[in-house]
């Protein structure tokens, strides 16, 4: 029998709750005033932003934790902990938990709906207890799929510029007075987070997830493929494997926008609605007078041949150029005025951890991104060299964590010519993701990789330790200095800036 995700008042219990793509989640359930509960080992501002709206967070991951809403009534109120006015408090018996106690009694004898994502194993405590106990298990992309269900639809896919361009969209609506509902894999300060709750029945703009397959169980009315590129060769083989989900998704898609700058995307898949950077390539939506310079890009924005206006933004680099086309056709189709979606555009700062300013000090400014692809660290590097003498800047550093020994070895030629937009490049060892070693590689063979192509300056720092201590000595008045990568390199940048300082 097939298991369907029930909105109706069911509890949800999330193993590790304190993800981007299982917080944004909880988080729109918790706003719907659903009961949701959930584990993650570490306290962050994102679990706090969860106890704010009613969730329940464990710091352990026991399987005592699935049996919160399978007690009497009176329990469950008096040990449900919640967030108000900014104030951890404890409710007490007839007190609002903030979950609705209508559901909460008519659903206190039910197992909850137990959510999982593709890092949590099945030797996980709480999932063979949830197991064992007979709970509906999900994975994430189950939930969003029957989120996407529930909505007026707009899912964003492909390899890169998935949380930039679904971002953009949901901000262009916000600011249209669509209220949106956004679920991102990344957090915005337009609405403090990586979810927004919008209006019920209205419209939906999703992150769309390929790296584990599960992007085939999406069914929106409006789906954007931004590019395709094999990425994650844990679970895809072969680039063709790639295009396989991608076409899935697109049989499954009431209307598919597609950008032609990506010949993959150009050949394989047959959007309804296109884009491009390029005039000549005959796209729905295009640019002509593309200008990028320190202070951001403007460009003519053309709907097949009607000149629509002027764009302006302040996001770094042509790949946004590329995300904002995309956002403006979906804008476009959804009847905007362009003047609504230029406005928007201009004033959209961007998402954390895309380009984020996190300080400037004695001359050096400091820039934490998620690249971690060939192709996105090309394109990253690109975006800073257009700021190069502007703003003071004079050379641009870019200090990169590798993310995970699968994408380093089979992308390791593609990673060592990614570089050239840098003057100076740091490299640290491999951050595994929870992977074992099978290729036998290292950081140090990727700083090899990107010397033998030539590069003037490569330095390898094995550890984040070393590479603390060795950074206020490389850098200097002039730096724009890029933390590149999806593991835990940015969390030291607070202490390169101070180290710095002092220095």
């Amino acid at each position: 029998m097939v298991k369907t995700v029930d909105f109706s008042g069911r509890p949800f219990h999330f193993i590790g709750i304190g993800g981007i793509g299982m917080s944004a989640l909880a988080y729109v359930l918790a706003k719907r005033q659903l009961p949701v509960s959930g584990s993650d080992l570490r306290s962050t501002h994102i679990t706090e932003r969860l106890q704010g709206v009613g969730a329940h967070i464990f710091s352990n991951q026991e399987a005592t934790n699935l049996e919160l809403f399978s007690d009497g009534p009176e329990q469950i109120l008096e040990t449900v902990s919640v967030a108000t006015n900014g104030n951890d408090l404890t409710h007490r018996k007839g007190h609002n938990t903030g979950f609705g106690n209508s559901n909460l009694l008519s659903f206190n004898k039910n197992l909850p709906q137990v959510i999982c994502s593709t890092a949590i194993g099945h030797n996980n405590s709480e999932y063979a207890a949830a197991k064992e106990k007979g709970c509906p298990i999900f994975h994430r992309s189950d939930v969003l799929a029957a989120l996407i269900r529930d909505y007026q639809s707009i899912a964003v896919a492909g390899t890169h510029g998935k949380t930039t361009t679904s971002s953009l969209i949901g901000y262009m609506l916000l600011k249209a007075g669509v209220d949106p509902t956004i679920i991102v894999g990344g957090e915005v300060d337009a609405w403090e987070g990586n979810a927004r709750i919008g209006a019920r029945g209205g419209y939906l703009v999703a992150e769309a997830d390929e790296s584990d397959g599960s992007l085939t169980k999406h069914y929106p009315n409006i789906g954007i493929v931004t590019n395709i590129e094999l990425d994650h060769p844990d679970h895809y083989q072969t680039l063709d494997d790639v295009v396989k989900t991608f076409q899935i998704f697109e049989t499954q898609c009431d209307i598919l926008i597609g950008c032609l700058d990506c010949e993959t995307v150009a050949t394989q898949l047959t959007p309804s609605i296109t884009y491009s950077l390029d005039s000549n390539k005959g796209a729905d939506y295009t640019v002509k007078q593309l200008l990028s310079d320190h202070n951001g890009t403007t460009a003519q924005v053309w709907e097949k041949d009607k000149y629509l206006g002027e764009m302006r933004l302040t996001i770094p680099g042509n790949h946004n150029v590329s995300n904002a086309l995309a956002a403006i056709a979906v804008g476009r189709k959804l009847g905007l005025e362009f003047s609504v979606i230029a406005d928007a555009l201009f004033t959209f700062e961007g998402a954390k951890r895309r380009f984020e300013q996190r300080g400037h000090c004695n001359g050096v400014t400091f820039i934490d991104d998620y690249a971690h692809h060939p192709s996105e660290i090309e394109a990253t590097l690109s975006a800073a060299r257009c700021k190069v003498d502007g703003n003071n800047i004079s050379r641009v550093v870019a200090i990169f964590q590798p993310h995970r020994y699968s994408r380093t070895a089979t992308f390791l030629k593609e990673f060592s010519v990614c570089f050239n937009y840098a003057d100076l490049v740091v490299l640290t060892d491999i951050y595994s993701a929870g992977e074992v070693n099978r290729h036998n590689i290292s950081g140090q063979d990727l700083a090899i990789a990107v010397q033998d192509n030539h590069h003037a300056q490569v330095i390898y720092e094995p550890s984040l330790k070393a590479l603390n201590e060795a950074l206020p000595s490389l850098l200097q008045p002039g730096d724009l200095v890029l933390f590149l990568g999806a593991g835990n390199l940015n969390q030291i940048i607070p202490q390169v800036i101070s180290q710095y300082q002092a220095a």
